[in-house]
Parts: structure tokens; C-alpha cells; sequence
């Protein structure tokens, strides 16, 4: 997302795209409402760094799970106890298209743990 920041702040803000970007982390239900937002990272902040100040930090208030229960997370954040990320093992199909390239149903089945 676009940032407006001071011109002596701008290389930490500079993404791929040549202009000032920033990293936000959200979270959402299962009713897709947003439940939490943190704005205004630079975007040369790696995922993990931003999912750890959160859970440092108690004054964001990022929601922390009850012991039985776990969040699902995005692959770039890492896996730790009450938040699951997807498995980044090698030959993993996620995605339905993934699935929808091979020929018959046997071979399309998801396979391994």
C-alpha cells in the first residue's frame, strides 16, 4: 500500500515498484471482518519481525489464541504455538488449480501427511 513518509525516511519505504510502499499486518474471522490492523511498517520489515511485536507488545492488543485453539497464518509468518502456517514442504498443491492440471481423480487426490 502507498505511504506518503519524509523524503530522509523514504529508502526503507521504497518496494518493488520504485515508489513509497508500506507493510501492514491484518487479521480477519471467519465472517472476513477485519479484527486487527497494524499500519505503517516499512516494507523492508520482514513479516516475521512485524508477527513478533505484535505478540510482544500487549498495547496493539493482536489477538493471542486460548491454549486448545489456533489462528491459521500466512506462510510468510512463522509457525509457533496457537498460530499455523502452511506447510512449505516440496510437491504441496494448495491451490484447486494446482489440482485441476493433472487427469483423473486418483492422481489429482492431495498425497502425504
Amino acid at each position: 500500500m502507498r505511504a506518503s513518509v519524509r523524503e530522509h525516511e523514504q529508502p526503507k519505504y521504497i518496494g518493488r515498484k520504485g515508489y513509497a510502499t508500506q507493510n501492514i499486518m491484518a487479521a480477519c474471522d471467519f465472517n472476513m471482518c477485519f479484527t486487527f490492523i497494524w499500519a505503517g511498517w516499512e516494507v523492508t520489515a520482514h513479516d516475521t519481525i512485524i508477527f513478533n511485536e505484535a505478540l510482544r507488545r500487549p498495547e496493539v492488543k493482536f489477538s493471542i489464541p486460548t491454549r486448545e485453539k489456533y489462528y491459521v497464518i500466512d506462510a510468510g509468518y512463522p509457525n509457533t504455538r496457537g498460530y499455523l502456517a502452511p506447510y512449505k514442504g516440496t510437491d504441496i498443491r494448495y491451490h484447486l488449480p494446482d489440482f485441476c492440471h493433472r487427469r483423473t481423480a486418483a492422481i489429482r487426490a492431495p498425497r502425504g501427511y
